[in-house]
């Protein structure tokens, strides 16, 4: 017995090293989908996150941008970071589920973290690859069947719930006419304007007013230009909506812009965006930001690996949104730089949160149809 007990204990204490060396030897890569690390958004925030905690922890660090917006350009830079030796990859943005599909299985030492990649994002491109036709359902599909996915952990967030909070407050703190300007119709992006649309009109039923309008359109892309603008233009100018949710990568700008003209306000997505829509649009342009916990995911997965759990993760695509009370803590959230004021305080919106959390409050997440809501929605189509 003591003999058999002395071998469980060398083992342990070799499995044990064996973990603090793994530890050591990671090398952390972020790739980015096909923007620069100063996007103001997704390819920013995970940088920043990834660098701070490299830097704190002493692990090395660096970042590759993609010649093109290609998943044959995507792949190129897995190929190259694993060439120069980064066993821990971090991906942001849906465009990488062709990523994974086609070489994730390849590199079986590597630890791919992909932020906001679905399941749906990852199988259409493995279908795809298989010369199939993928009806857009991933419930219909077994994943194991078209992708190996042992070595990937993927987050997915609750947009809807964050584009309520955006929404409610909007209306909570005085707006009546509403903007909802989405960049394409991707799933994520629907939920976010969906969940706008519902907690605009709950906070219009609490209120018993019966203005509120939402303008409902898609830019059909993720960057802003003049016809967008020129789009924009006419909501603030002519038809008097006060503030627009712009939700899709750089097509705030479009809307900035406009709102830059009439004194007009603005919501930001992802990231706390007001520092950059203020700073480069007008003061106080910036009502809130619909958050998604992008940097605490980074740190949580990123500690795992380190102390050794990524066996707890691998093989995952969990959906991250409430879980607690405390709105800081949250995978989504709005900004802590929001307008709050008498309407709609900090307090407010901490009562909001915990009802959410504590199921007082449901959000429907479906994106097969708009909302059945009591306000006025125009849901417009696509601006191009």
């Amino acid at each position: 017995m003591k003999k058999l007990l002395a071998v469980v204990l060398t083992i342990v204490m070799v499995l044990s090293v064996m973990a603090v060396a793994s530890a050591d030897e990671m090398r952390v890569a972020m790739i980015t989908d096909y923007g620069d690390i100063t996007d103001q958004s997704f390819n920013q925030t995970t940088y920043e996150a990834a660098k701070a905690w490299c830097d704190a922890n002493g692990v090395d660090f660096t970042y590759y941008k993609p010649a093109g917006d290609s998943t044959a350009e995507r792949v190129a830079m897995v190929e190259k970071a694993d060439d120069d030796g980064y066993n821990v990859i971090i991906m942001p943005g849906y465009a990488f589920g062709g990523t994974i599909a086609e070489v994730a299985a390849d590199y079986p030492d590597v630890k791919f973290v992909a932020l906001d990649v679905a399941a749906g994002d990852i199988l259409e491109a493995a279908v795809a690859l298989k010369g199939e036709t993928y009806d857009y359902n991933p419930d219909n599909w077994n994943m194991d069947e078209y992708a190996d996915l042992s070595n990937v952990y993927c987050a997915v967030y609750q947009e809807e719930l964050c584009g309520y909070m955006a929404g409610y407050a909007a209306v909570k703190l005085g707006y009546e006419h509403l903007g909802f300007l989405g960049g394409m119709a991707v799933p994520a992006v629907v939920r976010y304007g969906y969940g706008f649309v519902q907690g605009a009109n709950a906070a219009a039923e609490e209120l018993e007013d019966e203005d509120v309008t939402v303008e409902y359109v898609y830019g059909n892309q993720f960057y802003g230009d003049a016809d967008i603008t020129a789009y924009m233009d006419n909501w603030y100018s002519n038809l008097g909506v006060e503030v627009v949710f712009a939700c899709g990568g750089g097509i705030f700008t479009s809307a900035a812009e406009a709102a830059a003209k009439v004194d007009g306000k603005v919501i930001g997505v992802d990231v706390d965006q007001a520092a950059l829509i203020d700073g480069n649009y007008g003061e106080d342009m910036t009502v809130t930001s619909a958050m998604k916990g992008l940097g605490a995911t980074v740190f949580t997965l990123l500690t795992e690996i380190k102390d050794g759990n990524w066996d707890e993760y691998a093989g995952k695509i969990e959906t991250l949104g409430l879980i607690g009370e405390d709105p800081e803590l949250n995978y989504v959230q709005i900004a802590p730089s929001t307008q709050f004021d008498e309407t709609f305080t900090e307090e407010d919106y901490e009562a909001l949160v915990k009802r959410m959390y504590e199921g007082d409050i449901i959000v429907d997440n479906s994106i097969d149809e708009m909302p059945e809501v009591d306000i006025t929605v125009n849901d417009l189509g696509t601006v191009k």
